[in-house]
């Protein structure tokens, strides 16, 4: 089996760390300059083995290997949220990294590969999935001309003009190169740690759906408008938040989650009743039908609202990801090089997070595997994993791989 150096791991995951460092994380939103340094990085290091590497024209870095035989594709993003954690993405491009090293010195491997990606803007500065959706030709340049970083509201073209990738075409792969595509990730949440387990052996990935629900009043004088004649927006969209998580809990499933993550009132004075209110609501499950039948629920209490008063209130969708299974073969090399490096330690898990593997796994095979995240802390600056346990994922990647591979 190939070889990992645990050392290397660990030593390519802080060089990416010390590029964009906040507190004891990171700070490197998408075509940040740090952002841009760590692709560079990334080039850098895939020549180094002799892999074509290039950053195409939406800022995704591909490491291409010039063998003949059987090739994975292996990786994930380099991004991270604001002021968040460093091994959030990062991770799973370095065990990528890794793996075309060994692969390419192991005798036993010649004539095997291991193609390297990490995908802009998994995170979402500028939409969803944009890099991996690029890679396998789901995105067009009318997105990309519309695309805003969603803090700064500057445009996707600005950026990448920036970054010096202004005309730079994008890279399309083809899916038939590959036997598959695998992912490893931190877990992002508390189960393996408080299991005592090791590994995560991703079955699916959830699906996503988002949706905006307004709220129109009257704004008017907080001191003189009386309560009886008041239409107040803001508590409209309180009433339906509140009926959203007393009535969703009912019809979800045993790993559903929602969040209710923006509330905006318009105008936003406190002496100022508000006549406009915007609630974001998001649902997870890898459950089409858990999701189906949330969906129609909410719908309900909107319409309800609308129709209650006093005042009206729609609901709009603005975002639809489908749930995403892994392949049972990759599962299964998963599993099996779990068992070997961590016997009794790992366990089958569905992704609470969408990933870049969800895009991937409607195109080619696919899989993904968790390592234990400390204290289930992600999208923070104390997002951390132990050094002991990146190594240990770093291995059972690389004999996952070589299973796939079938050298």
């Amino acid at each position: 089996m190939p070889e990992i150096n645990g050392e290397r791991v660990l030593a390519d995951l802080r060089a990416l760390k010390a590029l964009a460092p906040y507190e004891s994380g990171v700070h490197r939103p998408t075509l940040s300059p740090e952002h841009v340094a760590s692709l560079k990085w990334l080039e850098t290091e895939l020549r180094a083995i002799g892999h074509e590497a290039k950053i195409d024209g939406i800022a995704n870095v591909f490491g291409i290997s010039k063998v003949t035989g059987p090739k994975l594709l292996g990786g994930s993003h380099l991004e991270s949220q604001n002021h968040a954690g460093w091994l959030d993405g990062p991770l799973g491009v370095v065990y990528a990294l890794e793996a075309a090293r060994a692969v390419k010195a192991d005798p036993a491997f010649a004539n095997c590969g291991v193609d390297v990606i990490a995908c802009c803007d998994e995170e979402g500065h500028y939409g969803f999935f944009l890099g991996s959706r690029s890679a396998v030709d789901e995105v067009d340049d009318a997105l990309i001309d519309a695309a805003v970083d969603r803090t700064s509201g500057i445009p996707m073209r600005d950026a990448l003009a920036a970054a010096g990738l202004a005309g730079v075409p994008r890279h399309i792969i083809d899916p038939k190169r590959y036997v598959g595509f695998l992912e490893a990730h931190i877990e992002q949440g508390d189960w393996l740690e408080a299991h005592d387990l090791k590994i995560g052996v991703v079955t699916s990935i959830v699906g996503i759906r988002q949706y905006v629900i307004t709220t129109e009043g009257v704004q008017n004088h907080a001191g003189t408008t009386r309560m009886a004649i008041r239409k107040d927006a803001g508590v409209a969209a309180a009433r339906i938040a509140v009926a959203i998580s007393d009535q969703f809990p009912a019809l979800a499933g045993e790993r559903t989650v929602w969040t209710m993550g923006r509330i905006t009132l318009e105008p936003g004075a406190p002496a100022v009743i508000p006549g406009r209110a915007e609630l974001v609501l998001q649902m997870r499950d890898a459950d089409n039908a858990v999701l189906d039948r949330l969906e129609g629920k909410v719908r309900e209490i909107v319409a309800e609202a609308d129709k209650s008063g006093p005042c009206r209130a729609a609901i709009r969708q603005t975002r639809r990801t489908e749930p995403a299974a892994m392949a049972p073969h990759f599962m299964d090399a998963v599993r099996g090089a779990a068992e070997a490096d961590v016997p009794g330690r790992h366990v089958d898990m569905p992704s609470g997070a969408g990933h870049d593997a969800m895009v991937f796994s409607h195109h080619m095979p696919s899989g993904m595997l968790f390592v234990p995240s400390i204290g289930g802390i992600s999208h923070h600056w104390t997002e951390n994993t132990s050094d002991a346990d990146i190594v240990m994922g770093a291995r059972v990647y690389i004999d996952a791989v070589a299973r796939l591979l079938g050298a």
